[in-house]
């Protein structure tokens, strides 16, 4: 596709991204901790440091994603709801944007075929969250700092100087700051085992080290980081491995890119030594595009949250390469406009059908039942899961504090988790977390455990029942009589961001 036009590509690309965002059927229940951050420093002026939102210990709260949220809530505040959609496709196409212009450094072939960039954006599908998650900005700076280090490797070096600005700005986005640093790693390795100059990827690294201080917290929060880039989250579907029972038969599209970026390399390896020694293909070989290959795809295996920065190195190393084993395939021009027109006319065809819409899942969050607590006025703690924790302040506060939320490490002592799972799972202990930290109302899932035990118990009254949730209430505490909630969806979508948190 070397005649297509770069204005056609990236109409195309801009639009095939936002078709994937605003079909995305995932959520990040984590965006309404994010909201109320992002409201205590625009509406606050301040950047919150405890936890005001739960009844139960916290520490202090190292918000890692406090930049984000400011993001978001200004967003929201000045554009409206449907601009942390538009936000989300935005930063997506500036990553693939970011990507094609590594790509055109790299290559002398033309950067501009949709069909191979089809396969990295299908492999991040999964990914895609409706509305907007802070880690898009890590993804961004991810292949931002690809793009500035390939050029750096050019001969560009005064570049090296953007790094610790953007080191400060990375790190009060996103605590996924960390592959920034390790990227600079990456790159001092392969540029040593390369033979080439390294030593300034060291030194940048050096000088932007001390800067991850510059934050609301100070040297404590590097601390904090080390410990969270390292602690363990076995309750967390997100942080499982990519071969892991539950993730066995999903990420299907990522899979299929992932082994055709492996089978590429092997394939173009297997023809190099056919026509050279070992030590000759040795020399060759880029060692730095191979370090962080493999360590993205570490990484990739070992978390799911971490699949898009392989993708991302992948899609920027190795088109290159899926270009040299087919490079005897010549396209007519006319095949060429038949992709095109394809491409346009199917993501047309959805813009036109679908009901582009902030989602509302009462599967997924417990609108109703939040609902059901609000008019009725039921005060005190409220148990819910740790998922659906900010989604429950962001409603509720300040009637209602809650156990935990998603905000996991940055606000929570370890073992809380564990503790909620015993109760859900009704595992040996499962009552200590009421008899412990007792609640005055709960939200549970119906396909828990406990969720049947708690129907049939004397102590505990099921007050209202949606589809997916139950409410219950201390049986001493039951009114004779209940509100019911809405069943108008367009209710729920009409109030979905509205809150009574005041700063």
């Amino acid at each position: 596709m070397e005649r297509v036009k770069p204005y056609l590509f990236y109409i195309t690309l801009f639009l095939l991204i936002a078709a994937i965002c605003v079909n995305a059927t995932h959520y990040d229940f984590d965006l309404w901790a994010r909201l109320i951050a992002g409201m205590g420093f625009v509406e606050g002026g301040q950047v919150l440091k405890q936890d005001f939102l739960s009844y139960t210990p916290t520490h202090i709260w190292y918000d890692h994603e406090y930049g984000s949220g400011i993001v978001f809530y200004t967003f929201l505040k000045l554009l409206g709801p449907y601009s942390l959609i538009i936000l989300e496709i935005l930063l997506y196409f500036s990553i693939f944007f970011t990507v094609s212009r590594v790509i055109k450094l790299r290559n002398s072939t033309s950067p501009y075929n949709i069909l191979f960039y089809l396969f990295p954006v299908m492999a991040l599908a999964e990914n895609f969250n409706n509305p907007v998650r802070c880690h898009l900005f890590s993804f961004l700076l991810f292949t931002v700092f690809i793009y500035i280090l390939e050029l750096v490797r050019r001969g560009k070096n005064r570049l090296l100087f953007l790094i610790p600005p953007l080191i400060i700005l990375w790190n009060n986005l996103h605590g996924g700051v960390v592959a920034g640093l390790g990227l600079l790693c990456m790159y001092a390795a392969g540029e040593f085992l390369n033979k080439k100059p390294f030593k300034k990827y060291i030194i940048t690294l050096l000088f932007s080290i001390p800067v991850l201080a510059i934050n609301p917290w100070g040297i404590d929060y590097i601390k904090f980081l080390l410990m969270a880039n390292t602690m363990k989250r076995p309750d967390v579907a997100e942080w499982w491995g990519l071969f892991s029972k539950f993730h066995l038969f999903r990420q299907i599209p990522f899979k299929i890119f992932m082994f055709g970026t492996l089978g590429t390399e092997l394939l173009l390896t297997v023809k190099a030594l056919r026509t050279q020694n070992i030590k000759e293909w040795y020399l060759k070989l880029d060692k730095t595009k191979l370090i962080i290959l493999a360590g993205t795809l570490y990484l990739a295996i070992s978390h799911i949250k971490l699949l898009p920065i392989f993708a991302i190195a992948a899609a920027c190393f190795v088109y290159e390469d899926f270009y040299r084993l087919i490079n005897n395939i010549k396209m007519p021009v006319w095949k060429d406009r038949i992709v095109y027109t394809a491409f346009l006319l199917i993501i047309a065809l959805n813009f036109f059908t679908k009901n582009i819409a902030i989602p509302v899942n009462t599967q997924a969050y417990p609108v109703k039942e939040i609902e059901f607590i609000k008019i009725n006025n039921i005060k005190g703690h409220l148990l819910i899961n740790f998922g659906l924790g900010s989604y429950a302040s962001y409603k509720l506060y300040p009637q209602n504090l809650i156990f935990m939320d998603g905000r996991y490490e940055e606000v929570y002592y370890e073992g809380m988790v564990p503790l909620l799972k015993k109760f859900y799972l009704l595992n040996p202990g499962w009552q200590e977390v009421i008899e412990k930290y007792p609640p005055d109302v709960m939200v549970i899932e119906k396909y828990y455990p406990v969720y049947a035990l708690l129907s049939k118990s004397k102590i505990w009254c099921k007050v209202y029942e949606g589809q997916d949730f139950g409410v219950f209430v201390p049986e001493k505490e039951r009114q004779k009589a209940y509100k019911q909630p809405s069943d108008d969806i367009n209710y729920y979508k009409n109030t979905l961001f509205d809150t009574s948190i005041k700063f």
